[in-house]
């Protein structure tokens, strides 16, 4: 490539040649398209991050019965959009490990029970107040009382005592807990003035953005943050987040320019979406799963026999075969799989039409059984729904299916309706996760699995030091939830999601739940 070339490469990297101008002139130049793209990708790197420009997010899971409220996050969008002008004290690194945020680093005591994070000094709000010890404090015991409604208060039931003393936020803990950190990084937990007690809506945070317009469930505007302190994050200046629970919908506003980037592709037609003009598909594998959750305490299924007759019933291989398209992997009415450190492992159990009628002539239930679904849930929830009602009809089993609204879907149908398609994003570390749904004292403990010996299990693998004696622990745990509890987990999903040729900056396998752990918009930038 002559030195033409490269300039024109530079300077379209730069953002003062558009992409289609760079490629015209490099076509008319005798250059490949494929040759001209390299190149182009080759200046972007060197270039580095560009600042300013608008990025455009497409996602799916907001709804008008949102709120801004990091306590009642409850989809993706509600996740992204805290993401924008909020921080938790660390994050959740690409590579899986923590990041400090609004603690600019901590410590433990030599058992685990004591930990110290001393927070960022100079660190302000969105509103210019500065951030104190004290409103780290305010932050998490608005999230530890026991009238919270956070989504975190299960993973907070084991702290004693909580002070701060000068730069520092001090945790004091009922039992040692090696993993506190990586719970404090919940993305509910964002810190907030005067921990939001006044007004934990007003979305004043230490993030890299300022809401601007809101419209809850349709539409958000943010516009950078002029005294954020990392200059790592944050290159556009403005993020415009749109609501769109429609797959075909979303997946066309990239395809038309409408939007720059998206979450949830629908994995049939994932292939087909990657083969558009200037769209890369972005495919993460993680802990992410879609599930079914029965209410063990509501009949029917307080039944275990009824239980099980439904998760015999269920064929798991078909709905990764049909429902990810090889974008997942099996599951075993587990949440946990092979991403987790000291995962467990299990006979697979499989599609068996006759355990099923069993169970289910020995649960003595007659009758239908009503399965609400929605898109909302997971792409694909409604064929997969429909896939499991064929199957358990083989085994005798009538399962009613329910089409429900997208819109209200997370306040109305998940933790209220005793069966219904859900789907959970997985957490960094398995106490994370057991805490957060399946933990008796947990509000979003969705299958209502109450069960005295798991709880004490992940209390005390909490304070296991000997990682053999706690991966033991951790498996009798997910043992109880496979066989007692109502989780019927058929797959996990790749996370897959969609850039336009726009952005610039995505980071391959990083950890968390899609589109970057929901950091694109704020770590890639607009280069075209």
């Amino acid at each position: 490539m002559n030195d033409h070339m490269k300039y024109l490469a530079k300077h379209a990297a730069l953002g003062k040649v558009s992409r289609r101008a760079f490629l015209g002139k490099a076509s008319a130049m005798g250059l490949t398209a494929a040759t001209a793209n390299l190149a182009l990708a080759s200046a972007v790197k060197a270039a580095g991050p560009q600042t300013g420009g608008t990025i455009r997010v497409g996602i799916q899971g907001g709804a008008t019965t949102d709120s801004l409220d990091p306590a009642t996050a409850a989809n993706s969008t509600a996740n992204l959009i805290a993401r924008l002008w909020g921080e938790t004290l660390v994050a959740l690194a690409p590579d899986g490990s923590l990041d400090p945020r609004v603690a600019e680093n901590y410590e433990a005591s030599t058992d685990a029970k004591t930990w110290t994070f001393k927070i960022r000094s100079g660190l302000t709000f969105s509103n210019g107040q500065t951030v104190t010890p004290e409103d780290v404090l305010q932050s998490i015991d608005r999230h530890s009382n026991e009238d919270t409604k956070s989504g975190a208060l299960g993973l907070l039931r084991g702290i004693a005592n909580m002070r701060t003393d000068g730069d520092n936020f001090i945790v004091e803990l009922t039992t040692p807990n090696a993993d506190l950190p990586y719970l404090l990084s919940d993305y509910h937990l964002v810190i907030q003035p005067g921990g939001g007690k006044d007004d934990p809506a007003a979305a004043i945070g230490t993030g890299p953005y300022i809401l601007k317009s809101v419209d809850i469930g349709v539409r958000i505007v943010a516009e950078k943050n002029p005294n954020y302190w990392d200059d790592n994050v944050g290159h556009a200046g403005t993020i415009e987040v749109l609501v769109i629970n429609d797959n075909t919908a979303r997946v066309a506003a990239l395809r038309s320019g409408q939007v720059d980037m998206i979450d949830r592709v629908p994995p049939r037609t994932a292939s087909l979406v990657d083969r558009a003009p200037g769209v890369t598909v972005r495919s993460t594998s993680g802990a992410g799963h879609y599930v079914f959750i029965m209410h063990a305490n509501t009949a029917p299924f307080d039944n275990h026999d009824l239980r099980m007759a439904l998760k015999y019933a269920i064929n798991r291989q078909e709905m990764v075969d049909k429902i990810l398209s090889g974008y997942g992997t099996i599951g075993n009415d587990t949440p946990i799989n092979a991403s987790y450190p000291m995962a467990p492992e299990f006979e697979q159990r499989e599609f068996d039409p006759d355990k099923a009628a069993f169970h289910f002539k020995k649960s003595g239930h007659d009758g239908p059984i009503t399965l609400r679904t929605s898109d909302n849930s997971f792409p694909g929830a409604p064929d997969a729904a429909a896939l499991f009602q064929q199957s358990a009809a083989a085994a005798g089993i009538t399962l009613d299916v329910k089409r429900e609204p997208n819109d209200g879907y997370w306040s109305e149908v998940w933790n209220k309706q005793p069966f219904c398609t859900s789907f959970w994003g997985g957490r960094p570390v398995q106490d994370q996760m057991l805490s957060t749904a399946y933990l008796s004292s947990s509000d979003w403990n969705d299958t209502r699995f109450f069960n005295d010996r798991f709880d004490k299990l992940v209390v005390e693998a909490r304070a296991e030091l000997d990682e053999t004696k706690r991966k033991e622990m951790y498996a009798e745990a997910s043992m109880l939830i496979r066989d007692d509890g109502g989780l019927i987990c058929p797959m996990f999903n790749d996370f897959v999601g969609a850039t336009s040729d726009r952005l610039e900056g995505w980071i391959d396998d990083h950890k968390g739940f899609d589109l970057m752990d929901f950091r694109a918009p704020l770590k890639m930038w607009v280069a075209a």
